[in-house]
Order: C-alpha cells, then sequence, then structure tokens
C-alpha cells in the first residue's frame, strides 16, 4: 500500500500535463492550468502535502520517502526555475540509481541487506535468499533508471505516459515476481522448521 501512496502526485502530475493548457481562477488570482510546467507545480505541491499527512500520521517519512521528496523539489524547481522538463526527465533516474546505490551499498555496510531489514520481521528466510533477492531490486532500480532515462529523451511524446504507467506496470510486475520467489521459498522453509 505505502508504495502506491507515493504514486498519487505523479499521477496528479500526470492529469494535469495532459490537460490542454487553460487559464483558471483559483482564490482571486488567474493560474496557467495544463502542460509541463503548471503539471510540475502540481508534483510539488502534492508531494508535499502526501508526504506532510503521512509524516503527521505517522510521525516519521521513511527513507525512501524523504529522497522522493527532497528529489520532487529539487528537480521540479530545477524545472520551473530554468522553464525546462530536461531537469524533471533526470528525476526518475536519478532517483531509481540511488535507491540501488542503497541496495547495493547494504552488501557492504551492516549485517544485513537492506530488503532483509525492510522485509525481514515479515518474513524468514536463508542469508542467500535475501541475498539474491536484494540484488534483484539493485538489478531492478538500474533498469528502471535507465528505462526511464531512455524513453524520457528518446520518446519525448510518451515519456510522461512511460513515467506513470511504465514504471507503475513495471513496478507491480516486479513485485508479483517477487512474491513468486518468496511463496517458493517460504513454502520450502516451513517443513523444515516443523521438522526442529
Amino acid at each position: 500500500m505505502k508504495q502506491f501512496i507515493d504514486f498519487i502526485p505523479l499521477i496528479l502530475f500526470f492529469i494535469v500535463y495532459k490537460l490542454d493548457p487553460r487559464t483558471v481562477e483559483l482564490a482571486g488570482h488567474s493560474v496557467e492550468l495544463g502542460g509541463p510546467f503548471s503539471a510540475t507545480a502540481v508534483l510539488i505541491v502534492s508531494s508535499i502535502l502526501v508526504y506532510g499527512v503521512l509524516f503527521v500520521w505517522q510521525r516519521k517519512l521513511e527513507k525512501s520517502q524523504w529522497l522522493t521528496l527532497v528529489a520532487c523539489l529539487i528537480f521540479g524547481s530545477l524545472t520551473l526555475a530554468f522553464h525546462s522538463e530536461t531537469f524533471l526527465k533526470w528525476k526518475a533516474p536519478v532517483v531509481n540509481w540511488l535507491f540501488a546505490a542503497g541496495f547495493l551499498g547494504s552488501h557492504f555496510i551492516g549485517d544485513k541487506v537492506l530488503i532483509q531489514r525492510v522485509m525481514g520481521h515479515a518474513v524468514q528466510l536463508p542469508q542467500q535468499i535475501w541475498t539474491r533477492l536484494n540484488l534483484a531490486w539493485v538489478v531492478f532500480f538500474i533498469f528502471s533508471g535507465c528505462a526511464n532515462l531512455f524513453v524520457a529523451f528518446t520518446f519525448h511524446d510518451i515519456w510522461v505516459d512511460f513515467k506513470v504507467f511504465g514504471s507503475l506496470g513495471m513496478t507491480v510486475l516486479f513485485l508479483v515476481a517477487q512474491g513468486v520467489y518468496l511463496a517458493r521459498h517460504i513454502h520450502d522453509e516451513t517443513p523444515q522448521q516443523s521438522k526442529d
């Protein structure tokens, strides 16, 4: 569920991006709505609101949510300041590669890989399975970053569609594949635990 909350600002960005540019009256002010720059402003504001509500509700944000929020503020602000979509196109690849670096770095820092720290309270697995699963996340984030970068700078007309639906689709497929992989190993572990 938490992973999908992160997509709320992205979906709002998509909706506003796809609108035909128009001027609307909002609280006595004329606001341009539609296109990349108003969509970027909506992305920034909705990210602050979503993560702000989460912070108030949970009394904290996860590191991944902080990273996403900070990246949105930096790349979104640069996009608006320089009036160039190029900065926003780099946001998804950079965030994905930072996640990949975090997962990879956890193989060398600490006693548990990152995926084990995240899921270890709910699932018991042998260390080699945790290592493989963590490396799968590294590969996924590298691939996702490269795919976003390639589409953003090669297919300008569909990069926003890919950013929303392609990224979401890749994430869902990966989570399903992870679930199948985990189910196979959890099933294998149950008889051994009952023998002990």
